[in-house]
């Protein structure tokens, strides 16, 4: 009977708390060793260093599945696959964003690149990729972004991911 009970109260606790589900507020930015230790050595230069990966190289430019895309450090959902077109660039591009307080958009103008926006995650301060205009309609922008700044959650796993309040984006379609 204890047992019993003891499950009975941590599922009620599940059930009742979104442990899985992704907060703003129980987000804790990771010092930088650690992120040097949970980051591969791409993933690091590009969030933590500006870094930018190769075009065509990387892991979801051409990657035509259903889901949404993360923040790689803090997990705070970006972008949705319903969004994501074939810029021709080389890098994964969106046409909006799925959650838009989550991202930073920050004026730069350099020597060489001439001016343009760069992208950040807002809880992480992720570097993320560089928004432009000239996407599709209906936005006309596009969300050129690096896969090492993100990781992917497929529809099928976005409730156990604790991502399920975006599951009816993919039920509308």
């Amino acid at each position: 009977m204890i047992m019993n009970m003891k499950t009975i109260i941590l599922c009620s606790f599940l059930f009742s708390h979104s442990l899985f589900a992704w907060d703003s507020s129980s987000f804790k930015m990771p010092i930088k060793a650690e992120l040097k230790k949970k980051l591969t050595p791409i993933q690091y230069e590009v969030t933590q260093e500006e870094g930018t990966e190769r075009p065509f190289k990387n892991e979801f430019h051409d990657s035509k599945k259903e889901g949404i895309y993360v923040d790689i450090v803090s997990g705070e959902p970006l972008f949705s696959s319903l969004d994501k077109f074939d810029s021709g660039t080389g890098w994964p591009s969106f046409s909006r964003p799925l959650v838009k307080e989550n991202l930073i958009e920050k004026k730069e103008n350099s020597l060489f690149l001439g001016a343009r926006t760069e992208v950040r995650s807002k809880h992480a301060n992720s570097h993320l990729g560089h928004v432009f205009d000239d996407g599709p309609a209906p936005t006309g922008l596009r969300y050129c972004m690096n896969s090492a700044a993100m990781k992917f959650i497929p529809k099928e796993k976005l409730k156990e991911s604790g991502y399920g309040e975006f599951e009816g984006l993919f039920s509308r379609k």
